[in-house]
């Protein structure tokens, strides 16, 4: 026979002394006084390190535990369900008050956090969290560093579809990662990509929103120009409806609104904005002065049939300048005929060499290439057979994305591998940069195949000045010198809204333009932060839902466990302090309960155990 070790042995003891406790009024006193001697026997064996005899022993001990002390099988299922109700309370508690894991959804914070990355994330970056509610035991704002990710709960905000399941049993809201831009009080302003501002005491905070890690990430204060709109009630107007008011929203706040007067007159007025700009004596103008919104415009690319021109290759149209004083009336995505924008249009004529700048510099989307046919990583695979799919030929089946002019391959759970360089993905022609560029992001063949996009939805590319250079995708694309851009700024000069470089809100002297910061820039209220996706062209951020409650903020990304490869550990952002009052009080009383756990279990266990009576 084989023996039997003294550890197992010993796990048998503690086995029998429980079941004996359930059992043993059920028992005759014959039955009592057979299991009282065996279990003795067993113990007696192990302390005096006797293999034969704990062997001995141990089979007819065992043997209760099949026959006369066996559980039904009610108890089982009630020693399952009790086991499985522990470890999902202490399963909770760590994910509510220590830390969690975390699958990013979708590529609005790429490239720092891509589709099917797997974080660590800390819940006590901030503070100590309630449990299941927002709201903290304990929170230190100094803790919160601007530039750093934060996931927050979406419980109590203006969020689409914010419900979900933990564990697929308890309904929860939804926990959303973005990069932390504006603290309380913060005055912020866009320009060239970037952001600019001053904390609630005046002091320049725009270095720790441009840091050096962060270069590659560029900030547009805008998803749309119009944002979200509120529409008045539909009216008769000739054979259709007219909805007369529009209001304009942006961070979720009501900006301006937008009034059908009669045929000849539309007006515009801002509305009241005192909790989302810096006390000032000067009205705000015009919309398009908000945060920097001028210094921006969305791009397209047209070909010389849609342009009635033979000066270039491809034509880049440029809509920018929302402004009071140029409404009219037309109809949105939605159908509607409403007053709205009559948005600023300028045209520069590409040659080869700035079709390839913006080639080289390509991001898009994540995309799933199926026999030809091409769609959006998150489109439903019914999509494809739904005739509103665009075609790339000879592009081989597999999911990819462009990311600054690399294009990879997404294999097993988002691993992303870079193509070869003569893979059909990097084939060069107008048609293709065309494409790309136009319909990258959303890629949606309905608009595509309209070459005009409906009223108020746009191409997700934008394009700004920067030190007298011309930047899309984050890159420059035409160059300061440039005779295609100098001829371009020159015609701009003569227009009522031109698209020229209104410079850095800097002084002579180099330092922020503080006053202009104030007027135009954007505040964050008491108690609410301002947050961004890294990924802006699609990334629902503050700019679609407004700010984040102090309360909703749960903590912070630590570590990438998935995929391996280069990003693989810290992420892409400044370094968080360990020697904090939440860690030590959070960590210190795990360490705690591990250790009172590991005494009280060491005791429990001892031998001899004695049978209760």
């Amino acid at each position: 026979m084989k023996k039997v070790s003294f550890r197992k042995a010993k796990k048998l003891v503690f086995t029998l002394y429980h079941l004996f406790k359930k059992k043993r009024k059920h028992l005759k006193e014959s039955e009592i006084k057979e299991i009282r001697e065996d279990f003795q026997g067993l113990q007696n064996a192990i302390l005096e390190k006797n293999k034969e005899k704990t062997t001995h022993f141990y089979f007819r001990c065992y043997g209760y535990t099949k026959t006369k002390l066996k559980k039904n099988l009610f108890n089982q299922l009630l020693d399952l369900v009790g086991a499985l109700v522990f470890a999902l309370i202490i399963a909770l508690a760590i994910r509510q008050l220590w830390f969690e894991l975390y699958e990013i959804p979708t590529g609005s914070m790429r490239p720092t956090f891509k589709e099917k990355d797997r974080l660590v994330v800390s819940k006590t970056s901030f503070g100590i969290n309630f449990p299941f509610h927002p709201g903290h035991f304990y929170f230190d704002p100094d803790l919160v560093k601007r530039s750093e990710t934060a996931i927050f709960t979406v419980e109590n905000m203006d969020v689409k579809d914010p419900d979900m399941l933990y564990f697929y049993l308890f309904p929860g809201k939804k926990q959303l990662v973005k990069r932390i831009i504006g603290k309380p009080g913060d005055t912020l302003y866009f320009y060239g990509g970037e952001i600019y501002g001053i904390d609630q005491f005046g002091n320049d905070i725009s270095r720790q929103l441009q840091s050096e890690n962060l270069k590659l990430i560029d900030h547009i204060p805008f998803i749309r120009f119009e944002g979200n709109v509120t529409v008045s009630e539909p009216k008769r107007y000739l054979q259709t409806f007219l909805f007369k008011e529009t209001v304009v929203h942006q961070v979720n706040e009501p900006i301006c609104k937008l009034t059908f007067i009669d045929n000849q007159h539309l007006q515009g007025e801002m509305l009241s904005l005192k909790t989302i700009r810096s006390p000032s004596q000067f009205p705000i103008e015009d919309y398009g002065k908000l945060w920097g919104i001028d210094n921006f415009a969305v791009a397209k690319l047209l070909t010389k049939e849609q342009v009635k021109d033979q000066g270039g290759i491809l034509y880049l149209e440029l809509k920018h300048h929302p402004s009071l004083s140029s409404l009219k009336l037309g109809k949105d995505q939605l159908g509607r005929l409403r007053p709205m924008f009559s948005l600023a249009t300028s045209i520069i004529p590409l040659q080869e060499e700035h079709l390839r700048n913006l080639f080289f510099h390509l991001y898009t989307a994540r995309f799933i290439v199926n026999d030809g046919y091409v769609g959006r990583y998150s489109f439903d695979r019914k999509f494809f057979k739904s005739g509103n799919v665009a075609q790339l030929p000879g592009v081989p089946d597999g999911t990819y994305e462009f990311y600054y002019g690399k294009a990879y391959q997404i294999i097993f759970g988002g691993i992303a591998k870079e193509v070869p360089s003569d893979h059909p993905l990097y084939h060069f022609s107008p048609e293709r940069l065309q494409f790309l560029f136009n319909f990258g992001i959303d890629f949606d063949w309905r608009y595509y195949d309209l070459n005009l996009l409906p009223e108020g939805m746009d191409t997700s590319r934008y394009v700004y000045f920067r030190d007298g250079n011309l930047y899309a995708m984050g890159e420059p694309f035409l160059f300061k010198g440039d005779p295609t851009l100098e001829k371009f700024i020159a015609k701009e000069k003569e227009k009522q809204f031109p698209f020229i470089d209104a410079n850095a809100p800097l002084l002579p002297d180099g330092t922020l333009d503080m006053e202009k910061i104030k007027r135009y820039g954007l505040l964050v209220p008491s108690e609410m932060y301002f947050v961004l996706g890294d990924n802006h062209a699609m990334s629902g951020d503050s700019r679609e839902f407004g700010f984040v409650p102090q309360n909703n903020l749960r903590g912070s990304p630590s570590w990438i466990f998935w995929p391996p490869g280069s990003r693989f550990g810290k992420p892409n952002q400044l370094s968080t302090p360990i020697f904090t009052l939440p860690n030590f009080i959070i960590w210190g009383a795990a360490l705690i309960i591990v250790i009172s756990w590991r005494v009280v279990y060491r005791k429990r266990k001892r031998l001899p155990l004695q049978l209760p009576q």
